[in-house]
């Protein structure tokens, strides 16, 4: 149940055709340029995948896709949902599958208690024994913060081996660091905040920008994690408009007008998210400019 899960993994978007339907081809080509910018980890179908709204037959080829452009590379696939007995089929079928690992959100809608989430994520577990476990906090989708003291029940579990921290709150993941038990693994879910969670103990990033720039994040995340402050102040500097960007509107929507722009698919998201408006293509455009130094074939 061994699962390295230090430095850059990246929320995987799920490019759509402009008829709405899963693109395979530009989902792979997405795959192998994020590989190719030097990533650890993939995790496709979270948030940033649109999961939400993909049938069961688009995520079976969706991860085998994935598994198979990964270079080796460990594949943690989101499994989450507000309905237990679902998030538990999604999870064992995701390591039927060969995943290395499932990231899962807190469940959303139902508000759960502590002691219903301690028992959301013991039955994921039992439904994919051995599988490591990523407990997903991010409380502006779910309603839901995770606290530390809530989290440390969670450490009881030997499968929840990391938590992906998008709580927005610094603080919050200090504290977790401060008490994080030992073989357990805190992960930022922010691009904003990579830089500060790792300065405070997170031993790495689960990236939406590592879609566009896989090579930038990675870089950062690597100069932050070895303690060049110079060098990762920089990065953070040079790609925080771009951060910025990608969450004028809802994630993934400016996403994938980025990823428009370099080439991987439209930027068609499943409703009830819209594709951006004009207003954020532009400042899109713009941003990737300035990240990337004015380089990126065909913006601009």
């Amino acid at each position: 149940m061994t699962l390295d899960l230090s430095g850059l993994a990246v929320a995987l978007a799920t490019p759509f055709t402009a008829s709405g339907e899963v693109d395979l081809l530009a989902f792979r080509r997405l795959v192998r340029h994020v590989v190719g910018g030097g990533v650890d980890t993939l995790v496709p179908l979270g948030s940033t995948g649109e999961a939400a709204t993909l049938l069961d037959s688009e995520r079976d080829a969706l991860i085998e896709a994935c598994l198979e452009e990964s270079s080796g590379r460990p594949v943690v696939v989101g499994t989450g949902h507000n309905a237990t007995r679902q998030a538990a089929a999604m999870t064992r079928r995701a390591q039927a599958l060969g995943a290395a690992g499932a990231l899962v959100v807190t469940p959303y809608y139902n508000k759960p208690t502590a002691d219903g989430l301690v028992a959301h994520y013991a039955a994921l577990a039992e439904a994919a024994p051995g599988l490591p476990l990523i407990a997903y906090n991010v409380p502006g989708r779910t309603g839901l913060n995770v606290t530390p003291e809530v989290l440390a029940r969670l450490w009881e579990n030997p499968q929840v081996v990391a938590v992906k921290e998008s709580s927005g709150n610094l603080a919050q993941i200090a504290e977790i660091a401060r008490t994080l038990p030992l073989g357990k693994t805190l992960l930022s879910g922010d691009d904003n905040l990579a830089l500060a969670a790792i300065a405070v103990g997170a031993a790495g990033l689960i990236s939406v920008l590592g879609n566009a720039l896989p090579r930038e994040m990675a870089c950062l995340v690597a100069a932050a994690r070895q303690g060049n402050r110079t060098e990762a102040l920089r990065l953070h500097q040079q790609l925080l408009p771009l951060m910025d960007a990608l969450f004028v509107e809802s994630n993934p929507i400016p996403l994938k007008a980025a990823l428009k722009l370099l080439g991987f698919g439209t930027d068609a998201v499943r409703l009830p998210l819209v594709p951006a408006s004009v207003a954020t293509c532009t400042r899109m455009a713009e941003a990737l400019c300035l990240a990337a130094d004015g380089t990126i074939p065909g913006v601009l």
